[in-house]
This record gives structure tokens, C-alpha cells and sequence, in this order.
């Protein structure tokens, strides 16, 4: 009898999608059963994914924009691959709408793409998610922060390092590994001694872009600032620091994370 085929990080991933088979789930389902830590990690990214659904649902209702529609008129046998692209476009503007206000902060640098934009919306829900958390705010706490370091450099597949806020008067929680667009991304998550907090969110960029130029956004009540310089972006939320106070940070992870 054949051995089962190891469960990858592509499985876990379809598990938490619910795209897995039912004989490929069982199998995802008795591994996780003795692995309690990977367990929990696969329940904090449904979190996070219900965070998301329940951000943008109500888009999927409103009525199809006119620029769309007008794709969809003729009845031809066309007509389903029509309407297959007009969704596939609407879509994408769901992913590129809500409530952003972007404006850029430093001179120079490219505009940022729509997968930026993506990015800075996840980091903020990831921080709505786990910065009210008490009990378990991060996977690896602070005390362990050389292996925190090495775990995440190697799921993520670039070198990551973690800078340090002393000046902005916040010390580190720890950290996490979440689910990104593209991959594994990294959750760095710092506070002040009165409990405000701050996330740093980090994700390895597949094109080595040269430096862009920081871009603010808020969705709700979380402010982020974010940026990409060669193979990273790098996106810092907080819903306690105004956006000054949220820039001065982001000035000062800037510097420490320059080549």
C-alpha cells in the first residue's frame, strides 16, 4: 500500500478555500487532527478570509455598471463569454475600489498597481483582525524573535528582517505568518507601554520592483502606509496612530529596511 502524499502548503491553502476533494480534505483534516499549531493557523486565515467577505459581500448585489452591461446585451452565442469577461472585470474593480485614499508621501517612484492597492487593504484587515487580540495576538513572540526571523524568511522565501521602533516608542509583540495574494506574508505586530498598536505587513515581490513611493490608505478606521522597494512590499496599519504618527513610523522602517 502506497504511502499518502505529504500535505503541502498548496493543500492547506485549497483546504481553507474549500476546494479540496473529499478523499484530499479527509486527508488535510487527520494531519491537522495532530498538529494542533497548524490547525490553528488554518482557523485564524478563515478569519481573516471571512474579514473579507464580509468587507466587500454587499458589492456583489449592486446593479452592473452600464459600462459593463452594454456587454451583455446581445443575444448571440457569444453572449455567456460576454458576461463570463464583464464579471471577470467586475471583479477586478471590486478588488480596486472601497474606501481608499491614496496619496503619495515621498517624491518620486512609480505609481503603485492595483495589486498594491490589494495589499494595503489585506494588511489593514489583518490588523482589525489580530491587534484587539490579548490572549493570542501573534504566532511567535518577541522572545523568540531569531527564530520568528528565520521561520518566516524561509516560508515567505526572501530575507526578512525586523526593524526596530524604539525611537517611535513601541516594542515588538511577535509575529505571524498569513495568506497573501501571491503566497505566504508576514505579520510583524508592535505596541506602545499604553497598548496602542501598530502592524507591520510583509510580502515578497515576484517582479523586484524598484523603490515606489509610500501611498496612504484607510479602510474604516485602520490608516496604512505602504510602499514596495525591490523584492518586498511593505504595508504598516494602525487604528491608533494618527496618519502623521503612522508616516513618522513608516519613515523610520523605511531606513532601517534601505539596502
Amino acid at each position: 500500500m502506497s504511502e499518502p502524499i505529504p500535505v503541502s502548503e498548496a493543500d492547506l491553502q485549497a483546504y481553507v478555500d474549500g476546494r479540496l476533494d473529499a478523499e484530499r480534505r479527509g486527508v488535510v483534516e487527520a494531519w491537522l487532527a495532530t498538529r494542533p499549531d497548524e490547525a490553528e493557523r488554518l482557523a485564524a486565515y478563515r478569519r481573516l478570509s471571512g474579514e473579507v467577505r464580509a468587507a466587500y459581500q454587499s458589492m456583489l448585489s449592486d446593479p452592473m455598471p452600464d459600462t459593463l452591461a452594454r456587454f451583455v446585451r446581445p443575444r448571440t452565442p457569444l453572449r455567456r463569454i460576454a458576461v463570463a469577461a464583464a464579471w471577470v472585470v467586475l471583479g477586478a474593480a471590486i478588488g480596486a475600489v472601497a474606501t481608499l485614499e491614496l496619496s503619495a508621501t515621498r517624491a518620486g517612484g512609480s505609481f503603485l498597481a492595483d495589486e498594491s492597492a490589494a495589499m494595503a487593504r489585506r494588511a489593514a484587515i489583518a490588523h482589525a483582525t489580530y491587534s484587539p487580540e490579548v490572549r493570542h495576538p501573534v504566532e511567535v513572540g518577541a522572545a523568540d524573535e531569531t527564530h520568528l526571523v528565520a521561520w518566516l524568511s524561509k516560508r515567505l522565501g526572501v530575507q526578512v528582517r525586523v526593524p526596530k521602533l524604539d525611537d517611535a516608542g513601541m516594542s515588538l509583540v511577535g509575529g505571524r505568518l498569513l495568506p497573501g495574494e501571491t503566497g505566504p506574508v508576514a505579520q510583524f505586530m508592535y505596541q506602545t507601554p499604553n497598548g496602542r498598536r501598530l502592524t507591520l505587513y510583509v510580502r515578497q515581490e515576484r517582479q523586484h520592483n524598484s523603490e515606489t513611493a509610500f501611498r496612504y490608505a484607510r479602510e474604516n478606521n485602520v490608516g496604512v502606509f505602504y510602499w514596495i522597494d525591490r523584492d518586498c512590499g511593505y504595508a504598516i496599519a494602525s487604528a491608533d496612530l494618527s496618519r502623521e504618527e503612522l508616516l513618522k513610523v513608516a519613515d523610520l522602517v523605511y531606513k532601517q529596511l534601505e539596502p
